[in-house]
């Protein structure tokens, strides 16, 4: 069914425009179980490769409303401190769309006694796509649209910082290092600037009985001209298999998160957000699920 044109184009601008309304990257609440696809220095960090999958189903309720899906892997060098990854993932709001495709490579170094410094670089290709048959304009001659399907590819980058601990970790980053201009479709007013995002993540974990360890979390997220976005959260596992919590992010939603680890292998995560701004009338919430699958260490 085609969308009225000022559901398509109030999407539309929302994702293309100058003036952006609204983060033009995925938004994803259970980062902390994937945070490489925030931060590419993550990889090679731990000694063993792990597969992440993340789905995220936004603002149920609302037409055309945000979808995301994610699948990352990555890991360690057999001998040498470096890391290697992939991720790719696919966000569609109505007939817009985005797909990324990166490579990633982290090399890390022991900054001080017990402490390491990982730095990584991610390397791909970015799709902006806009569907033109799925939006039925008022003036059927309008030249902006003429029922066909617009996309560009562009290249794409980002780089990292993440200093660990044992019990800690702190990290930086910064995503769509080229900020290329996307041309959907032939008209001088189709060329759109992707803005620079920036992160800023710390957490810390720890001991709080013989069967329960508290973790803690928070993330920053800045990007012109939207306003600072914080996100904290925090979890309780039970005996390293079953895991709740709760998260908050200003602004925007809080969070339920419930897990299951089995066997300290495969990873199960369920988050519901609420909405706390305006648009929580016009929604029944945002759910997510991920999957993750931890291989055999490197020897």
């Amino acid at each position: 069914m085609k969308k009225t044109v000022y559901i398509g184009l109030f999407i539309f601008s929302g994702w293309f425009g100058n003036q952006l309304a609204a983060q033009q990257l995925p938004q994803y609440t259970q980062f902390m179980f994937n945070d490489f696809v925030l931060n590419p220095a993550v990889a090679g960090t731990a000694d063993y490769y792990q597969i992440r999958s993340n789905s995220r189903f936004q603002w149920v309720g609302i037409l055309d409303a945000p979808q995301t899906i994610s699948l990352s892997i990555y890991g360690p060098h057999k001998e040498k401190p470096m890391g290697f990854g992939g991720y790719l993932y696919s966000d569609v709001t109505g007939p817009t769309s985005r797909t990324g495709l990166y490579g990633t490579y982290a090399y890390n170094i022991e900054a001080w006694p017990d402490i390491r410094l990982s730095m990584g670089l991610s390397l791909g290709l970015l799709q902006n796509k806009v569907d033109g048959t799925e939006i039925q304009l008022i003036e059927e001659n309008d030249p902006v649209f003429q029922g066909g399907v617009y996309s560009a590819w562009v290249p794409d980058a980002s780089l990292g910082f993440y200093l660990y601990h044992d019990n800690w970790f702190a990290g930086f980053s910064a995503f769509q290092l080229f900020s290329n201009n996307i041309k959907v479709y032939d008209m001088k007013n189709g060329l759109n600037r992707l803005k620079h995002h920036y992160y800023l993540m710390g957490g810390y974990a720890t001991d709080i009985h013989p069967d329960f360890r508290l973790e803690v979390s928070a993330m920053l997220k800045g990007t012109t001209p939207v306003p600072l976005q914080l996100e904290f959260n925090a979890r309780t596992t039970y005996r390293e298999t079953f895991w709740m919590g709760l998260s908050y992010r200003t602004k925007d939603a809080a969070s339920i998160l419930l897990g299951y680890i089995h066997e300290n292998r495969f990873m199960f995560g369920y988050s519901y957000d609420i909405s706390t701004s305006t648009i929580r009338s016009f929604n029944s919430g945002t759910h997510e699920i991920m999957i993750g699958v931890r291989l055999n260490p490197i020897r």
